[in-house]
Formats: C-alpha cells, sequence, structure tokens
C-alpha cells in the first residue's frame, strides 16, 4: 500500500467533495482525510443515529458539511461546481438489505439514480477530478459457492439492494465509456474508479439490521443478542481497510488514469472469512460477558449465507493487502464502543494512525 507520506503528496491542500460523509464510511473516510490534511465537503443527509461517528466530528469542524440529497440534481451540480474538486468519492445510498425490501424503488432510486446524477455534475467540471465510486461486494451475481469473485464476474443481485449496486455498476461503467474514456482523458481530464467491498465492521456504526450495532446494543443492555443466519459466511473486514484502498485508488488513479480505471475487490484474505455465529462469539468475549439466540425465521428475507471475494487484481496493481485479521477488526471494532463519549474523536484518530503504522 502506498505510505502515509505518498497519501499526503496526493490529497494534502487538495479539495475533496465527499457524498455521504454524515454515514458510517463516510465519517471515517472524512477522519482519515482530515488527517492527510485534505479541504472537505460533504454532502449527505442528516445522519439517522445521534450517536454515530459524524455527530462527535460535527464539533470539530474537519469538513464543510451540506445536508442535501443526492437526487437533488441541480442543487448537487451546483456544490460540485462551485467546489471544483480535486477529488470525488461518492459513498451516498441507501446501504442496507432489509430495508431494500420495504423501499425497493426509492433504493433503486437513491443508488442508482443518484451516482448518475453525481457523475453527470462531475462531467460537467471543467477541471481535473478523480473520482471513485463505492459499490459494495454484493454486486454479483451470487451462486452460494465457495468462489472467490472477481472483478470481471457477472453482476447480478437477489435483493433489491444488491441489484441496485449492480445497477449503479452499469452507471458507472456507462460513464466511463461514454464521457470519461480514457482515450480521449487529456480532453475530458476526468479519471472514474468503482471499488467494491462489503461486512465493513468499525467504531460507530448504529444502522439498523446490521450485526455490529445490534451486538453492542444487547451487551449494553444485558439482553441475548438475536442473531440470524448464524451459519453465514461473510468478508468481514474493519472499516479502514477498505479506506485505505479507496484512497490508495484515489492516489494512483490521479496519476495514472489509463491503467486504473476500472472496478476493484477489497476485501479480507480467502483463509480470513468467518461465520456470523463466529463474529457473534468472538465479540462477545472481548466484551466479556453476553449470550446470543438463533432469531431466524422460515418467512424472513433472502439474504446471501455464502460470500467471498477475490482481491488479487487489488495487490497486484495497487499494492494494496488487508492489514488486520478477523480477529483484529473485531478487537478494534469492540475497543471503539468501549470507549467514553468524549475521547471517542480523539480515538478514531488514534486507530487510523495505528492501522498506518502496520
Amino acid at each position: 500500500m502506498v505510505s502515509l507520506n505518498q497519501l499526503e503528496n496526493h490529497y494534502k491542500g487538495k479539495k475533496v467533495f465527499l457524498t455521504g460523509h454524515t454515514g458510517f464510511k463516510g465519517s471515517w473516510l472524512a477522519s482519515w482525510l482530515h488527517l492527510l490534511g485534505a479541504e472537505i465537503k460533504g454532502y449527505s443527509l442528516a445522519p439517522e443515529y445521534a450517536n454515530s461517528l459524524y455527530s462527535y466530528l460535527e464539533p470539530k469542524k474537519i469538513f464543510k458539511s451540506v445536508i442535501a440529497d443526492i437526487r437533488d440534481r441541480h442543487f448537487l451540480d451546483k456544490e460540485i461546481s462551485d467546489f471544483k474538486p480535486d477529488f470525488i468519492f461518492h459513498l451516498a445510498a441507501q446501504p442496507l438489505v432489509r430495508r431494500s425490501y420495504n423501499i425497493p424503488s426509492e433504493t433503486f432510486d437513491v443508488n442508482v439514480t443518484g451516482t448518475a446524477n453525481v457523475l453527470e455534475a462531475a462531467s460537467h467540471l471543467e477541471s481535473k477530478c478523480t473520482i471513485v465510486a463505492i459499490t459494495t461486494d454484493k454486486v454479483y451475481h451470487n451462486k452460494e459457492q465457495n468462489i472467490l469473485y472477481k472483478e470481471e464476474d457477472t453482476l447480478g443481485g437477489y435483493d433489491p439492494y444488491s441489484a441496485s449496486k449492480a445497477c449503479a455498476e452499469l452507471v458507472i461503467d456507462s460513464f466511463r465509456n461514454s464521457f470519461f474514456n480514457t482515450s480521449t482523458y487529456s480532453q475530458h481530464k476526468k479519471a472514474l474508479t468503482s471499488a467494491r467491498a462489503g461486512n465493513v465492521i468499525g467504531g460507530g456504526d448504529w444502522s439498523e439490521d446490521r450485526i455490529i450495532p445490534d451486538i453492542i446494543r444487547s451487551l449494553r443492555t444485558n439482553k441475548t443478542i438475536d442473531v440470524r443466519n448464524p451459519g453465514s459466511v461473510r468478508p468481514w473486514q474493519h472499516v479502514l481497510e477498505p479506506i485505505g484502498g479507496y484512497l490508495t485508488l484515489g492516489a494512483l488513479l490521479q496519476s495514472n488514469a489509463l491503467n486504473h480505471s476500472k472496478a476493484y475487490n477489497f476485501g479480507p484474505q480467502p483463509n480470513d472469512h468467518l461465520t456470523v455465529r463466529e463474529l457473534v462469539e468472538t465479540a462477545i468475549k472481548i466484551w466479556g460477558n453476553g449470550n446470543w439466540n438463533d432469531a431466524s425465521s422460515p418467512g424472513q428475507h433472502h439474504e446471501a449465507s455464502l460470500l467471498k471475494l477475490d482481491i488479487s487484481l487489488a495487490g497486484r496493481e495497487l499494492n494494496w493487502i488487508p492489514k488486520l485479521t478477523a480477529q483484529e477488526a473485531i478487537e478494534w471494532t469492540i475497543n471503539w464502543y468501549k470507549q467514553p463519549n468524549d475521547k471517542k474523536t480523539e480515538f478514531t484518530f488514534g486507530q487510523i494512525k495505528d492501522y498506518l503504522q502496520k
């Protein structure tokens, strides 16, 4: 992976437009960009949860915060054109599988049309801009077999969320070909890539229907943790792993648009995938007490039981490899939630610095 000094060389003093900055991953990315010395403009809906990581960062004024919807095409276009960013990191999304069953049309609207709005606004910029669009590991047509999905594998999606993100990948590929083609880069000066990662854990996440927030809420109130699909295998990774990949990809893409204008997977090592049961039991052990029960039900909505990514392309072309094992990722996550509220921002920056030293 590129070093801290190399990242600073690319991002220090640069303007970064970050959609989804009030969300879980967006807040961590904003924290890291702040440490790199970037000028950050965040664009997102208001946070859903009062005790999210964003709520601890916002008083520090490390970014300019615009609370708005990416579906507001004209306002989004104005905010991007006025800012004239060197980088755009697009993370804003409806990110929850189970919620997508309740609001399927809105999920497609946010994740597909919203992505098109961001890229169209970028196409109106006259200056050079590097764009990293974040999708998910769930964009693949998942056969739920013990195979590693590569970037060129067939896209698909059983649930509305997964399908919407697969559609977003098609939108990204269309813009990459139609408006940001590398053959005419000297004219449009836009470089576009997509990053696929999922099952990310870390401090500051309170989203509904996510395993870590469910665990923490139950442990804090001495309640039994209700666990769906305990035998399902997921590519768990600490949030700093893919974010380090996004920043590395953005830096290299800015330097060499011709070689890196493509999709990349970011995930754990192939032999470091845990079941939901293993994650829950590890979290309980680190916390110090707790218990769980299987809350799966025959009528529940479908969620993939097995998903693994091939991360070899990122290793070969970006020199990116995960630094933390799944066990370490869980430890870092639980330790964040153990911190008193007045220490959480400092602890967040500390974990980023510790990660960079590994």
